[in-house]
């Protein structure tokens, strides 16, 4: 039944694409300055990092009912599929892009790399707002960024639980805190938008978000390439444990809110990892699936109409440990996933605009108040 409901749903998305597909293409024609961008050759070209939502099994599927090649081209990161998308301007060797987020996209569209994908979405999450939808891409999954630590240690007796992010400068955490760099990470870069959001909203008028950045970096704080290298090589309370090269000397980490719901549900119900839940400070992260200038527009758009499916984007919190952008949609209950798993009552509140305007400063500040401390 699975695989008959999957021939019946790409069946529906190609025959609803295909009777729009030529008055976009020329439409983007027009928009774009004559970039061709029309010729269907039968392939379609992905960059992305590894996201793990985008199975072999998903690709072979979607493959044989639309007839399409997929070539993928993966790398490291988000900030390495947007440093890509830049080095080839005008001169795309991808058809689509996936993984870029809410940090990172608005310089893609800033750079006029992406092409409007004109397609109609379906029923939203009432999480994913007017804010977070653009013209250029199309929300695939989405999460909240934020702290966790190992609850095994930071226990409220042998070691206190932070209450504020000043907390962290204490003694007791030197040396304990694991965040990927916003230079080279997108958790990283959401990470450090929102402690500019978290300072604006505090009580206190003599610091800023740049002080607290400069006391940790003068408490030894772990600053990384990636999220992978902070949550499996440093962190304590996560899978990492159990892999080649863990060391653990950092029991908090910057990761995602549902993050001990994902290590439950693959350890059996049980997590010594949990949500460091401060209000202003968790980043509502948004990944997108972007058409690139030039592409195959109808390989590219019939893609991401496989990626919305409900046969597909619903199996976002097992497949790529992110919540799905449907409308109803939920995580596993019954291992512990949704248990685990926080929303955030109060998240911090950054515009896209914001990011836009502001992100190449905020950058330039984060790295001056390291080097300064």
């Amino acid at each position: 039944m699975k695989n008959l409901s999957l021939i019946i749903t790409l069946t529906f998305v190609l025959a609803t694409i295909s009777g729009c597909i030529t008055e976009q293409i020329e439409k983007q024609k027009i928009d774009d300055g004559g970039l061709i961008g029309d010729t269907n050759d039968g392939k379609l070209t992905i960059v992305t990092y590894d996201v793990y939502g985008l199975t072999q099994e998903m690709l072979d599927n979607f493959e044989n009912e639309t007839g399409y090649e997929i070539t993928m081209l993966k790398l490291d990161d988000s900030g390495s599929v947007l440093d890509h998308l830049l080095q080839h301007k005008n001169n795309q060797v991808a058809d689509l892009a996936i993984g870029l987020d809410n940090t990172y996209l608005p310089v893609a569209e800033d750079h006029n790399v992406l092409w409007k994908h004109g397609l109609e979405l379906p029923n939203l999450s009432s999480q994913i707002s007017e804010s977070h939808l653009t013209d250029f891409a199309a929300p695939f999954d989405h999460g909240y960024i934020c702290l966790n630590y190992d609850k095994s240690v930071i226990d409220g007796e042998n070691y206190t639980i932070p209450t504020s992010l000043w907390d962290l400068t204490s003694e007791e955490f030197n040396g304990k805190v694991a965040i990927p760099s916003p230079e080279t990470s997108s958790p990283g870069r959401a990470f450090m938008s929102a402690t500019t959001y978290y300072f604006d909203m505090d009580e206190d008028n003599t610091t800023d978000w740049t002080d607290w950045w400069k006391e940790m970096s003068a408490n030894d704080v772990i600053i990384t390439s990636g999220w992978s290298e902070a949550y499996e090589i440093h962190y304590s309370g996560g899978y990492g444990q159990w892999e080649d090269g863990h060391i653990g000397d950092a029991h908090f980490v910057v990761s995602y809110c549902h993050s001990p719901g994902v290590e439950a549900h693959f350890g059996g119900n049980y997590t010594i990892s949990a949500t460091l839940n401060l209000d202003n400070l968790a980043f509502h992260q948004i990944e997108y699936a972007s058409i690139v200038e030039g592409a195959n527009l109808a390989a590219a758009n019939a893609f991401i109409e496989y990626l919305l499916s409900e046969e597909i984007n619903s199996e976002m919190p097992v497949q790529n440990y992110m919540y799905s952008i449907l409308e109803n949609s939920s995580l596993p209950e019954d291992t512990g996933y949704k248990y685990n798993s926080v929303i955030p009552d109060k998240p911090a509140i950054i515009d896209q605009q914001s990011i836009i305007d502001n992100m190449d400063e905020w950058l330039s500040m984060w790295n001056s108040a390291m080097v300064d401390a």
